[in-house]
């Protein structure tokens, strides 16, 4: 699937967090992204995908692309858009009180 640099670390979350089969996996992820099964192995794709969720990428585009969003804050958003817990997303909440 590609991992970080397509949608392969996406679909991996869901089936450690949620048990699910790799098809329906692939499935959650792309209804929630609004993209096809096939387009998550699709690198090119899933860079504009990534860009428009704030998934953040695999190499640091800090200097030249400030707005990407990276570290904690890609974190954020994947929970919040895929609606599973990230351990350390529950963390950060908890130590700041945003809880």
């Amino acid at each position: 699937m590609g991992g970080i640099r397509a949608g392969g670390d996406l679909v991996a979350r869901m089936q450690m967090t949620r048990g699910m089969r790799l098809k329906q996996a692939k499935e959650y992820v792309a209804g929630k992204l609004g993209v096809t099964p096939f387009d998550l192995s699709d690198v090119a794709a899933m860079t504009d995908v990534r860009d428009e969720h704030g998934f953040g990428r695999i190499h640091s585009y800090a200097i030249s692309h400030p707005w990407q969003a990276n570290l904690i804050e890609a974190k954020f958003n994947i929970a919040r858009v895929l609606d599973v817990p990230v351990n350390c997303v529950e963390k950060f909440k908890e130590r700041t009180g945003l809880l």
